[in-house]
């Protein structure tokens, strides 16, 4: 803590003037930081569609390459954690409540004010095309950005012995020399935006299990509650930091994915079985039929905001968070070939995602095509009444409804507990054991966000501000890809041949 460098200072001086901004006028802060973001999404939307396409491909290409049998570490190493383990981590930090949030909550979206303005609402191209962009938004596409991210820093760490930061995976362009006006910045910028989405996670998330709390136990929605709420996650993620990755993220991560799979088999079992599993058929067809067209789908001939609100958005989520769930898969994931790595960070998890969304989804929208229900309107008015407006519907609601909690409370310890350790390493010159101490201090820093920002109601203008990131970051992430090819060119063996001397 006392060789603290300007990456801690800086960061925690703007993230701390963000918050009091935050804090004190909210709703300007929101008007602003969403004008801002608009302007970004509109102007560029086109490069986030490019560019996240092109990482996908890229991902796929250097996998099946002879690149792919490279290892993350030392030609001996091995993995460090088991298969289960370790899709636990990366479902856990790729993930989080997301997941379990808008497994129900996007799919009934798309379904009441469907993507495409031909579609009518309600009705049964409504929900297929509903289907086919929630499998969209959480497949392939999202998961490549973490996937380059995680590649470039574990190589780079663990093969070739150099730290975990960001801007060490630029080292085959802007040289191994200390350069601190280029790598700085890049460092500081990764630390803000993951601060900041971290802690409206948290924030979303206490939300979330405050209205499972109301529903399940009657107990009210209020400030008093949430701040309890995030007393208890407080102790509980700060317990598990202190017992490092190797036992608290750990076994949560695995509780994580144990709670997810028995609450998603309940539901594929009491739930409509036979249309899910045609659900989830026709969708993987639908999704795979129509990857590139969504990939690329922009509506400049007639206007709309749909795909910025949606595809776009996600986008930039997902690019202004690579830095830390990139960060967090690569300490995972030492011993992995690159083909491995890929494969697995690429597939496996949206493969569970496709299948939760077809799961639950897919519930809902049978409940509400063939049983009378309405959740998509009550999904409409409240976003948040997904889940349990859905299990209200199953048997054994009481229990259900308490596990999803429990899941999302674990979540929640996950989350926080990978991002206390990421942020520590960022901030400590990318040690891949930051002090003990820093990580306590980032813990209760994000805490203390989401805590002053749910009172004051400025979560809102804080999301927004963290995915303003997500614009320079995807320039950094396209020079990433160019530097790590030219890193892999030099391995030995992996040089291109050149012509034959006469």
């Amino acid at each position: 803590m006392k060789n603290l460098g300007i990456v801690f200072w800086f960061s925690a001086i703007v993230i701390g003037l963000l918050v009091l901004i935050g804090a004190v006028a909210p709703d300007a802060f929101e008007a602003v930081a969403g004008e801002i973001f608009n302007f970004t999404t509109y102007a560029f939307g086109w490069l986030y569609l490019l560019a996240v396409l092109f990482f996908v491909l890229f991902c796929i290409i250097l996998a099946l390459s002879k690149y792919g049998r490279i290892r993350l570490g030392k030609d001996e190493d091995r993995p460090e954690f088991s298969f289960f383990t370790w899709v636990g981590m990366l479902f856990s930090a790729g993930f989080g409540i997301g997941l379990v949030f808008w497994g129900i909550a996007e799919p009934m979206s798309h379904f009441f004010t469907p993507p495409r303005e031909s579609i009518d609402a309600l009705g049964n191209e409504a929900a297929r095309t509903a289907m086919q962009y929630s499998f969209f938004h959480w497949g392939l596409s999202q998961w490549s950005v973490f996937t380059v991210v995680g590649l470039a820093i574990g190589y780079f760490q663990f093969r070739k012995k150099e730290d975990g930061l960001i801007s060490t995976t630029l080292n085959p362009i802007i040289g191994t020399g200390k350069k601190g006006y280029i790598r700085k910045p890049i460092d500081i910028l990764a630390v803000i935006a993951t601060v900041m989405g971290v802690a409206t996670s948290l924030g979303l998330g206490i939300l979330q299990i405050n209205g499972g709390l109301n529903v399940v136990f009657g107990i009210p929605s209020n400030a008093t509650v949430q701040l309890i709420i995030i007393f208890v996650l407080l102790v509980l993620y700060l317990v598990s930091t202190t017992t490092g990755i190797e036992r608290g993220i750990k076994y949560l991560s695995n509780l994580n994915l144990s709670l997810a799979l028995l609450l998603m088999l309940f539901v594929f079992i009491a739930g409509p079985t036979v249309f899910i599993l045609n659900t989830f058929t026709l969708g993987i067809g639908d999704y795979i039929s129509t990857f590139f067209d969504t990939s690329l789908r922009l509506t400049p001939y007639r206007g709309g905001t749909w795909i910025q609100d949606w595809t776009i958005f996600y986008w930039a989520w997902a690019i202004a968070w690579s830095p830390f769930v990139g960060a967090f898969i690569a300490r995972v994931s030492r011993g992995r070939t690159i083909r491995e790595f890929v494969l697995g960070v690429l597939i496996i998890p949206p493969l569970i995602a496709l299948f939760w969304i077809a799961v639950f989804g897919g519930t809902a929208l049978h409940f509400d095509l063939f049983g009378g229900t309405q959740i998509a309107q009550a999904v409409d008015k409240d976003i948040t009444s997904a889940l349990f407006a859905t299990f209200a519907e199953l048997p054994f609601t009481f229990i259900v409804s308490l596990l999803s909690i429990l899941l999302i409370f674990t979540f929640l310890i996950t989350s926080a507990d990978s991002a206390t350790y990421i942020l520590g390493t960022m901030t400590s010159g990318g040690s891949m054991h930051p002090p003990l101490l820093l990580r306590v201090v980032w813990g209760t820093l994000m805490a203390g966000i989401a805590a002053v920002l749910l009172l004051a109601s400025g979560l809102g203008g804080l999301q927004t501000a963290s995915l303003i990131s997500a614009l320079p970051f995807t320039i950094i992430l396209l020079v990433i890809c160019f530097a790590l090819v030219k890193a892999l060119r030099k391995e030995p063996g992996m040089a291109p041949k050149k012509g034959i001397e006469k």
